[in-house]
């Protein structure tokens, strides 16, 4: 008699989203996103494992990404299209919709789509 496989839980949640009609200034504030990571990361409960590098483009976007235990939170912006794209991969005992809510309060869109999956 054979027993079938059973998988574990997923051991990561992988959250993205898609922030549409950002202001543009915002976009390009890299000192903000910064801040804005380092606060997502303190209200999903994770402490960073260091600063964020988060670097102008020569387009006028910024990319950036906070390094976490085992995880990470990373940002991309293109102020022209008035984009903002949040990448949030935590371990499943976190809730990345916290992250999500530090840069909705922050920077307001006229849309943001999001997209969560199981990971690992």
């Amino acid at each position: 008699m054979s027993m079938p496989l059973v998988s574990p839980a997923p051991a990561y949640v992988h959250l993205i989203a898609d922030f549409v009609g950002v202001a543009e200034v915002q976009a390009q504030d890299a000192a903000l996103l910064a801040g804005l990571l380092i606060a997502a990361a303190s209200a999903v409960g994770l402490t960073p494992l260091g600063r964020p590098p988060v670097h102008g483009l020569p387009q006028g976007g910024v990319s950036g990404i906070l390094l976490l235990p085992g995880c990470h939170l990373a940002v991309h912006t293109t102020p022209g299209r008035r984009s903002l794209l949040l990448d949030v991969l935590v371990p499943r005992t976190h809730d990345p919709a916290k992250a999500l809510t530090v840069f909705a309060r922050r920077l307001p869109a006229t849309q943001i789509l999001t997209d969560q999956r199981p990971r690992g």
